[in-house]
């Protein structure tokens, strides 16, 4: 398997980057905003769904994921007692105000959300070092609708 390096620029993109980081886990101490900088990273430990199918076999990866041109950061359902918590990923989406700007939208399980209020969409994601092999996959319960 090969590391993984993706940039986007525009919503599909950012739906590809999305699609890639589904069920990833991250922990809160691994998320960080510096305003002057204008950026918002986080490190994410990203399962291989592409190499599960592939493959047949249940791998994860050491991710990094940065945003540049953010303006400011919010976050919800995060409470303070849950630092040390892991997240797991569902979704990141954007949704345009007056274009180019809007805000991406990184979805958690459970309910948590964080909000990045952003010039453009800008991102990067980069698998760091080797994968290893994992033993769960991740799997979402059906909801009758």
């Amino acid at each position: 398997m090969s590391d993984l390096k993706l940039l986007a620029i525009d919503e599909e993109d950012l739906a590809i980057i999305s699609a890639h980081l589904q069920d990833a886990v991250v922990k809160r101490v691994d998320m960080g905003y510096v305003p002057r900088a204008q950026r918002f990273a986080l490190l994410l430990n990203r399962f291989d769904w592409e190499g599960s199918l592939v493959e047949n076999r249940a791998v994860r990866h050491r991710s990094g994921l940065h945003f540049e041109r953010v303006l400011a950061v919010k976050c919800r359902g995060m409470e303070q007692a849950q630092v040390e918590g892991v997240l797991s990923l569902l979704a990141i989406t954007f949704h345009p105000s007056e274009a180019p700007s809007g805000h991406v939208l990184l979805t958690f399980s459970g309910g948590a959300e964080v909000r990045l209020d952003v010039e453009c969409i800008e991102a990067s994601l980069r698998d760091l070092g080797e994968a290893w092999d994992c033993t769960c996959v991740p799997s979402h319960a059906q909801t009758a609708g």
